[in-house]
């Protein structure tokens, strides 16, 4: 997968911090460790905090002398709502406790049965950016060029991909904005995007790249958005990929190296160990 190398704007202040606001959208999209290294740690949280309670308390039959490991694995036991006969509340509080904690079972049960739902259901889309973009003549004209790969062995049905050139400038007023400008592509759709796909944006004189060089790219803080939609093949669903290029990853004078070779049968494959590869090119 291609390094998501965004940058944003930060807020610096007068925005109310809600870090809770998007938790349910942040543990879908959370990679499979980081979800369940969460649940396990709510998980065993939770436990010891009942667990103490229950210590406390000292109301549950069948346990230790003030054994807390005993009340945390009877904890484990009520909250997943097991109950094996050997521990069991006795006093008014340990029962209240144990209701209390049954219910938080169910309800995290079907939280995380949603989520792991959510997870499987939710298509994503496995493409490959080339790590630089380059600059160098193709058929004669200057051109900005990067290449992507599908690397699923489904296909991406009417793939799309579109262009933001992005920088900084200065009004006439003196005011310093970032101004967005689309970049028109020799060919911006595929309608089956299979393998690989060489992304050519022809320098042109209604190009916002015509007369930059590397320098005046750095100063004024370029950055290319790239992001790329389609329909994916087996489920149907919509989706999405992205990459951005700043002036340090755009190279001039360089072109992608050609990374199809040929087997014995004159069959064309491609060796993605060259996939982030360039060499020498005229400009």
């Amino acid at each position: 997968m291609a390094e998501d190398r965004s940058q944003s704007s930060q807020s610096v202040g007068g925005r109310p911090a809600t870090p809770f606001q998007d938790l349910y959208h942040y543990l879908v999209r959370s990679p499979w460790p980081i979800l369940l290294m969460l649940v396990l740690g709510a998980f065993t949280a939770a436990n010891a905090l009942f667990a103490l309670a229950y210590w406390l308390d000292g109301g549950v039959q069948g346990s230790r002398p003030h054994s807390y490991p005993d009340m945390f694995f009877f904890s484990v036991q009520t909250m997943s709502t097991i109950g094996y006969g050997v521990l069991h509340p006795t006093t008014f509080f340990a029962n209240a406790l144990a209701s209390l904690e049954a219910l938080m079972g169910l309800v995290g049960l079907a939280v995380m049965t949603g989520l792991v739902f959510a997870k499987f259901s939710l298509p994503t889309a496995r493409v490959r950016f080339s790590r630089y973009a380059v600059i160098s003549r193709r058929d004669g004209v200057p051109s900005l060029m990067f290449r992507t790969a599908n690397l699923r062995e489904s296909h991406i049905l009417e793939a799309q991909i579109h262009l933001v050139f992005s920088r900084v400038e200065v009004t006439a007023e003196g005011e310093r904005l970032r101004r967005f400008y689309d970049l028109r592509l020799q060919r911006e759709r595929s309608a089956l995007f299979t393998l690989s796909w060489t992304v050519v944006h022809q320098i042109l004189p209604d190009s916002p790249l015509t007369g930059q060089t590397p320098e005046s790219l750095r100063d004024s803080g370029v950055m290319v958005v790239v992001s790329l939609t389609g329909l994916e093949q087996t489920f149907s669903q919509t989706v999405n990929a992205r990459q951005f290029y700043g002036a340090e990853d755009i190279l001039w004078g360089k072109r992608l190296a050609d990374i199809t070779v040929f087997r014995g049968d004159e069959t064309p494959v491609l060796d993605y160990s060259r996939f982030d590869d360039v060499v020498d090119a005229p400009l």
